[in-house]
């Protein structure tokens, strides 16, 4: 049986939130709290009760020791994380938003520690998890990552194992977007499970509807493909099954940022658990109206418990 429930992977970097609004260059005071999307996920499953396995590199500083504390204190398995004593912990500066737009961010991370993750770290025990989930960032960040991506991603096909992947375009990392979409849809296409946002979906596959994106991906071999569809809910589609989830009503939105890989922690707690494809989207879209409430990457992501109360809620 497998000994952890998700394995995860990628980079973590230390983050530090402006307290004032404003330019970056005129602020004065931040916060340091952590960021990444493949972690935020990791962290959101370890918060509903699953077991995560968490598979990167820190440097030996105090930014990678304060990673690493964060990551530990949110219950995950950090045994498969490095210490690189060559090259540092990456890091980012955000600026803070008061009016629901997307906040300025400035990342500090080429030749970071995370980037030189690479196929010579896989062992047995990583692809004993009973999931991975993979998203395009550390393809993104060096041939090592990419490497290591296609390595892990083909162990866990071959045992068997489910494997989910989110795009998680960040184009600004790439030397064009010719290179981009090539590569990631070459590990897209390995996946069970593929959730893109619309636009990301519209350039990876230059198709425009929802169900034609999902065509693309079914056709090649991917089980599932969810589509998000920011305030309009979610698209899904699978060889059985088809549909559109509506999204929660929210009040006021504090910070996009992290809503769609907390989107990600619900549909794949719902179907890791066994929920049928509509009520796992529904989850999702519940967990995304949740971080664009909050302020900070991951802050929103709920526990297991706030999660049983949305599940008497929505039996009731």
């Amino acid at each position: 049986m497998p000994d952890h429930d998700v394995l995860c992977f990628g980079e973590t970097m230390a983050m530090f939130v402006a307290e004032q609004t404003g330019e970056l260059a005129q602020v004065g005071q931040f916060g340091k709290r952590i960021a990444g999307a493949d972690s935020n996920v990791a962290i959101g499953l370890s918060r509903l009760g699953f077991k995560v396995r968490w598979l990167s590199r820190v440097g030996n500083d105090s930014l990678g020791r304060f990673v690493l504390d964060s990551l530990l204190k949110e219950g995950l398995d950090c045994s498969a994380v490095q210490v690189d004593p060559e090259h540092a912990t990456g890091f980012q500066l955000k600026a803070r938003c008061d009016d629901g737009s997307d906040p300025a961010v400035e990342y500090f991370r080429r030749n970071s520690a995370a980037s030189h993750l690479s196929p010579q770290l896989l062992n047995a025990q990583l692809i004993s998890a009973g999931h991975v989930h993979a998203t395009g960032i550390p393809l993104a960040l060096s041939a090592g990552c990419r490497a290591l991506s296609h390595a892990l991603v083909d162990a866990m096909r071959s045992a068997g194992r489910s494997i989910s992947f989110d795009p998680n375009l960040r184009p600004s990392l790439w030397p064009d977007q010719a290179s981009m979409i090539r590569e990631v849809n070459a590990l897209a296409v390995k996946a069970n499970w593929v959730l893109p946002g619309l636009e990301e979906g519209r350039l990876l596959t230059g198709r425009q509807s929802p169900a034609d994106i999902a065509a693309f991906y079914l056709q090649q071999g991917v089980e599932l493909v969810v589509i998000k569809l920011g305030g309009e809910g979610a698209y899904f589609c699978s060889a059985d099954a088809e549909g559109w989830v509506p999204a929660f009503a929210v009040a006021q939105v504090v910070d996009t940022v992290g809503a769609g890989d907390a989107f990600a922690v619900g549909v794949l707690s719902g179907l890791l658990e066994g929920y049928p494809l509509g009520e796992a989207v529904a989850r999702g879209n519940w967990c995304g109206s949740r971080a664009v409430q909050s302020r900070g990457d991951m802050e929103g992501l709920p526990l297991r418990s706030e999660l049983e109360l949305y599940n008497r809620r929505s039996c009731a």
